[in-house]
């Protein structure tokens, strides 16, 4: 008595891989064996990637303090960070063929061609056009591409760059020799994909790259032309000013809140009176429950007339609510320009959430183009520094990044590849090294010293910077 066939479709797929597996067990789990090795090889790759270039200052600042081994590797791979990303690439893409190569394979081997014909039969009664052997063909690739698409996402992408996300310090360990191996192994072809990038970025950039060597350039122009004068410092510092102008943010000279002299809409007239005359300002903000809800500005010359008023005097009705909002990341050329059309003196500076992050006027534009502004009501000291010799200085922690760099000599970008958000002396520090310093603690960047003369829990106070001696 004849036996019935088992009905055609996919659950002949099941059938057919349990006769394979059971017939040549050896080599489908040599196969799966070598399947999950590859997977685990591509996911260190991938989760590798993200644990490098997540690193920040503060985390560097700890492989150069702890003196093991596999930081000096970590520190040797980061010094070259494009040769480094070709190299994770290129490990990373020919393991993943190899992942699809064996999964074809391994499809191939387990499941025989006959189930994909069963299917390709089944389909040519709806699409003629196309054969039995072409369907089979077609199901076939179908099957690979899903199989290893689902492995490759989930197994070498998607899991290992969460766990790296988290972990990054201990994956960069684990990966620091193994990477420095497939460096050097791949060095030719990842100098040539660097060359090719480079030259790529060079001739498509027409703005940030180019324009910023555009400005180098123009700066060291400057520089040996006008250096022939007699007493030509000033001149070049505004020269260079002006060249570096427009790539300057309102966040960069803002006042901070912490530092904005401004009224409480509540305050009686004499306490206004008071804070005017003490500050000297012919323009101030007032707030109502705090400095994020700003009602408007008071200007010194509309009490002029009102001096003799008594404290219950309602002051308020003079506040002028027609105040100008600004974001941080607003470039201060263009708020010249508004201030100009419509004559403007001040903004007050929001950050992304919407609150208040500080106060810009058009003094502290100007005075990015032609130095201090200084009239009979500046305090002399009113940048707070100390100069102990040619090559030390003492500075507050809350002194921008700007006039730090324009009173020590240096270029105002000197620490743009490190200081993050930060536009304080004490920012740069905390994004450095990722916390509050001990006080007399020292940190280093390049040949840069930083020595906390003062600090408290909550911010640091005061900076001694040692500069370079050819600084």
């Amino acid at each position: 008595m004849d036996t019935e066939p088992p009905p055609a479709g996919f659950p002949d797929l099941g059938f057919a891989l349990l006769i394979v597996l059971l017939a040549s067990p050896g080599e489908a789990l040599l196969g799966g064996l070598f399947l999950v090795i590859l997977l685990m090889c591509s996911a260190m790759v991938s989760g590798s990637e993200v644990a490098y270039f997540s690193l920040s200052p503060a985390d560097i600042n700890t492989f150069v303090d702890d003196q093991l081994k596999s930081s000096d590797r970590i520190l040797k791979l980061t010094q070259t960070p494009r040769i480094l990303l070709a190299t994770i690439l290129i490990a990373n893409n020919l393991i993943n063929i190899g992942i699809v190569i064996l999964s074809d394979y391994l499809i191939r081997s387990t499941i025989p061609s006959k189930i994909f014909q069963t299917w390709g039969e089944g389909m040519t009664e709806f699409v003629p056009a196309l054969s039995a052997a072409d369907w089979g063909s077609s199901f076939e690739f179908l099957l690979t591409v899903l199989v290893a698409t689902f492995l490759l996402v989930l197994f070498g992408e998607v899991s290992p760059k969460i766990y790296a996300n988290v972990n990054r310090l201990g994956m960069a360990r684990t990966m620091s020799q193994p990477l420095l191996l497939m460096r050097a192994a791949f060095l030719p072809i990842t100098r040539i994909m660097v060359g090719w990038s480079t030259w790529f970025e060079n001739r498509l950039s027409n703005n940030s790259t180019g324009s910023r060597s555009r400005k180098d350039d123009l700066g060291k122009a400057i520089e040996l032309t006008v250096s022939q004068e007699q007493n030509s410092e000033k001149e070049i510092d505004i020269l260079k000013s002006i060249v570096k102008f427009g790539d300057l943010t309102c966040k960069q000279i803002m006042r901070s809140r912490v530092d904005v002299i401004a009224l409480d809409i509540d305050s009686d007239f004499v306490e206004v009176l008071s804070v005017i005359k003490k500050s000297g300002y012919s323009r101030i903000p007032v707030y109502g429950e705090d400095f994020d809800q700003i009602k408007g500005i008071l200007y010194a010359k509309d009490l002029l007339i009102h001096l003799d008023q008594e404290s219950t005097f309602s002051w308020q009705d003079l506040i002028r609510t027609e105040v100008k909002f600004v974001p941080e990341a607003k470039r201060i050329n263009e708020l010249l320009e508004e201030f100009q059309q419509e004559r403007n003196h001040m903004a007050i500076v929001v950050d992304e959430f919407g609150g208040s992050a500080g106060l810009v006027t058009l003094e502290d534009i100007m005075e990015e183009v032609i130095g201090d502004i200084r009239d009979e009501f500046d305090e002399i000291d009113e940048l707070e520094f100390e100069q102990l010799d040619k090559h030390n200085y003492i500075f507050e922690g809350k002194t921008l990044l700007n006039d730090m760099c324009r009173v020590i000599g240096m270029e105002t970008d000197t620490f743009d590849s490190v200081k993050g958000d930060a536009d304080s002396l004490a920012g740069l520090l905390l994004e450095l090294i990722g916390k509050i310093p001990q006080l007399n603690s020292e940190i280093r960047y390049g040949d840069f010293r930083f020595k906390i003369s003062a600090v408290t829990n909550k911010r640091i106070e005061k900076i001694q910077i040692t500069i370079p001696k050819n600084g």
